[in-house]
C-alpha cells in the first residue's frame, strides 16, 4: 500500500499552512502502511467518496458496521465539495437524516440557521433558488465531509481506482483496485456518478436517451425545446439579470450561423458545434448532458490569476464573436452574466455556474461514462482547457465588450480553494452517466405524480433540468438539442421507489447504486440534484446493514423494518404539500 502522502496527494502551496494542518488532522485516520497491496475486509464497502458516498459510509458506521469508503480521486464530496457551492435542493422540507444533519453543520461555519420546515424562495437579485443559504465555500464542505466521516470511524481510502469485481453468482465478493488492494465485504454501495461499481458486477444500464415511446414520455429522446430555439427579439433582462419572464441574460439562443465561412456549408463547422443529424423530435438517441466545471472565483486582492491553456488560440471562441454580435444588434448592454450566471459566497468568493455560451462543452461528455481513468483525465484536461480559455478570450479579446472584460479581469481563483490544483476544482461536474435499468424504473410519470412509486427511500422536488446534450448545425443555425428547463406539473415533491436503487436480484443481491438510479433520461434530471443523492445513500446503507442483519439479499429488505428505521433516523419519506 502507499504511502499516505500519496494517497492523500495534498500539495499545499505558499501560506496555506493552517489548511495543510486541518486537513492532515482530519485525514488521520486513512490507512497506510508498506507498499505491499493489502486486503480489507469490512461489513460494507461504499465506493465512491461523492457527497452521497460520505453520507453511506457515516450511516452505515453508525449503525454498529465496519465500513471503507472508497474513492478513486484524492478528495472526498464530489461536487458539493467540488465547486457547486450555491447547491439546488429544491424544497428544503425533502430533506431529512444525516443530509440535513450536514448541511446544518455546514451553514453554522457562518453562523447560520436554516429553515427547514418551510420552502425557500429567491431572494431579490441573482442568488440560487434555495435563497443563498447553502451557498458555502468548497474548502469548508470538504473539511465537513471529513469530520463527519472521523466521527463516525470510517476507513477512508483515496486514490483508489477499480480495477475489478470478484463475484460469486449474483454476490460480489469483493473489488480491487489498480493499486493492488482488494476490498472484501458483504454488501457494496455504488455511490459513484458513472455507476462505475454496478458496470464492473454486471448489472445492466444505459447511456441511451430511451425515446419518448418507451415510457409513454414528453420530454425524453431527441428534444428541441420551444423556449431555447434560436431567434430574435430577447427581451432585456433587468437587475437580477432577469427578463420579465423569467428568462436569464445567461440563456439566450439567436440564430447564428455556424460555418467558418457565413452560409457556406462547404466551408465546414466552427469549433463549438458538432457534427450530426438533427434527427427527429422524440426519437431515442445516444448521448449524455454537457458537462463542465462549477468555478469558485474571488474578487479578494490576493487572488490568483486565471492562466489561459498552453494551446490558447482564440480562433476556437469565434462563435461566441457571433454570439456577441447578435446580443449588441438585439440592444443588450452586456456584462460578465451574459457568460455565467454567478451567486456570491462567503469571503469575497462566488459560484460560478454556465450559460448559452459558458462552462459547458456539449459532446465532449459522451466518451466518459465509459471511458478508463486515464482517458477520463484527457477528457477533464480538455473541459478546463476549453474554459480557461474561454474566460482568457473574455478579458483580453478586444472583440468582446469592454464592460464584460472589466468585469471578468475582477475575478481570479482563490489561493484557499483547492489548493492541490492552483485554485482550478477538483471535480468535473458529471451531470448525467449510467443510468442502472433495474426491475422499477423512475419515469416522468413518478415526477407528476401520475403514478406514485412505491416504497419511498427519499423524495425529489427540482424540476426536470436537462443540460444540451449536443449543440449542432438545424436548419442552417446553431442549435442546442436536448435541453430541458421544465416544472413537474405535479405535487410539490414525490417519493423515489426502493426499486430504483436495487439492481435486478439475478443479477447482484448484494449492491445498492444511489447516483446512477434506475430511472429514465427525463425522470434523472429531477432527480440528480447532490441533496437527493445523499438522501438516498443513506437509506441505502440502512437497507445494506439490515439485509446483513437478516441474512437476506438487499432486495428481500423488510420494507416495513427499513421504512421505520428510516424513519427513526429523520429521513422524510412522504409527499410534502
Amino acid at each position: 500500500m502507499r504511502p499516505l502522502i500519496d494517497r492523500i496527494s495534498l500539495f499545499v502551496l505558499g501560506d496555506n499552512m493552517a489548511s495543510l494542518a486541518r486537513i492532515f488532522a482530519l485525514m488521520a485516520f486513512v490507512c497506510c502502511g508498506t507498499t505491499q497491496a493489502a486486503e480489507f475486509t469490512t461489513d460494507i464497502c461504499v465506493y465512491g467518496g461523492t457527497s452521497g458516498g460520505v453520507i453511506a459510509a457515516v450511516q452505515a458506521a453508525r449503525m454498529g458496521k465496519s465500513v471503507v469508503l472508497v474513492e478513486p480521486g484524492k478528495h472526498v464530496g464530489g461536487m458539493t465539495s467540488g465547486g457547486l457551492s450555491a447547491v439546488d435542493i429544491g424544497d428544503p422540507r425533502t430533506v431529512g437524516g444525516v443530509t440535513r444533519e450536514y448541511f446544518t453543520r455546514l451553514v453554522a461555519n457562518y453562523g447560520l440557521k436554516l429553515p427547514w420546515d418551510k420552502p425557500f424562495g429567491r431572494k431579490k437579485g441573482s442568488g440560487p433558488a434555495t435563497g443563498g443559504a447553502y451557498s458555502i465555500e468548497p474548502h469548508v464542505a470538504e473539511e465537513t465531509f471529513l469530520a463527519m466521516l472521523k466521527d463516525a470511524g470510517v476507513t477512508l481510502q483515496l486514490s483508489q481506482r477499480l480495477a475489478g469485481v470478484e463475484k460469486q453468482g449474483a454476490r460480489i465478493l469483493a473489488l480491487k483496485t489498480e493499486s493492488g488492494d482488494v476490498f472484501r465485504a458483504r454488501a457494496f454501495i455504488d455511490t459513484t456518478y458513472e455507476g462505475d461499481l454496478l458496470a464492473r458486477a454486471g448489472v445492466s444500464y444505459t447511456l441511451t436517451r430511451e425515446g419518448n415511446a418507451k415510457y409513454g414520455e414528453k420530454y425524453n429522446g431527441i428534444f428541441y425545446n420551444p423556449k431555447y430555439e434560436p431567434r430574435t427579439g430577447h427581451l432585456q433582462p433587468g437587475e437580477n439579470g432577469r427578463t420579465k419572464t423569467g428568462q436569464g441574460a445567461w440563456d439566450r439562443d439567436f440564430p447564428l450561423d455556424p460555418y467558418v465561412k457565413p452560409g457556406d456549408p462547404a466551408s465546414g463547422l466552427l469549433p463549438l458545434v458538432q457534427a450530426g443529424d438533427p434527427g427527429a423530435p422524440g426519437e431515442p438517441a445516444p448521448g449524455v448532458q454537457a458537462y463542465c466545471y462549477r468555478l469558485c472565483l474571488t474578487t479578494a486582492d490576493d487572488r490568483l490569476p486565471i492562466a489561459p491553456p498552453p494551446d490558447y488560440d482564440p480562433k476556437q471562441y469565434e462563435l461566441i464573436v457571433r454570439f456577441i454580435q447578435a446580443c449588441i444588434a438585439n440592444g443588450d448592454d452586456m456584462d460578465l452574466r451574459w457568460f455565467s450566471k454567478h451567486d456570491p459566497l462567503p469571503h469575497d468568493k462566488w459560484d460560478f455556474n454556465t450559460a448559452t455560451f459558458g462552462g459547458n462543452l456539449p459532446g465532449a461528455s459522451h466518451a466518459w461514462p465509459e471511458a478508463s481513468y486515464d482517458q477520463r483525465e484527457v477528457i477533464a484536461k480538455a473541459h478546463e482547457n476549453y474554459h480557461r480559455g474561454l474566460l482568457h478570450f473574455l478579458a483580453t479579446d478586444a472583440r468582446v465588450p469592454e464592460k464584460v472584460r472589466r468585469d471578468m479581469k475582477r475575478f481570479g481563483l482563490p489561493r484557499d480553494e483547492f489548493v492541490d490544483r492552483g485554485g482550478w476544482p477538483h471535480q468535473l461536474y458529471i451531470r448525467e452517466a449510467r443510468r442502472m435499468v433495474s426491475d422499477f424504473v423512475m419515469t416522468e410519470h413518478h415526477l407528476a405524480g401520475r403514478e406514485v412509486a412505491a416504497n419511498s427511500v427519499g423524495l425529489g422536488s427540482y424540476g426536470i433540468d436537462t443540460h444540451e446534450i449536443r449543440r449542432i448545425a438545424r436548419n442552417g443555425v446553431v442549435t442546442r438539442e436536448g435541453k430541458t428547463a421544465e416544472g413537474r406539473r405535479g405535487p410539490p415533491s414525490y417519493p423515489i421507489g426502493f426499486g430504483a436503487i436495487v439492481p435486478r436480484p439475478a443479477e447482484c443481491e448484494n449492491l445498492l447504486a444511489t447516483f446512477a438510479v434506475s430511472a429514465s433520461h427525463t425522470a434523472f434530471a429531477s432527480i440528480r440534484m447532490e441533496p437527493v443523492f445523499m438522501v438516498l445513500s443513506q437509506s441505502a446503507a440502512t437497507a445494506a446493514c439490515h439485509s446483513i442483519d437478516a441474512g437476506v439479499s438487499v432486495q428481500n429488505v423488510d420494507r416495513s423494518v427499513l421504512r421505520e428505521r428510516l424513519l427513526k433516523d429523520g429521513q422524510v419519506l412522504e409527499v410534502v404539500k
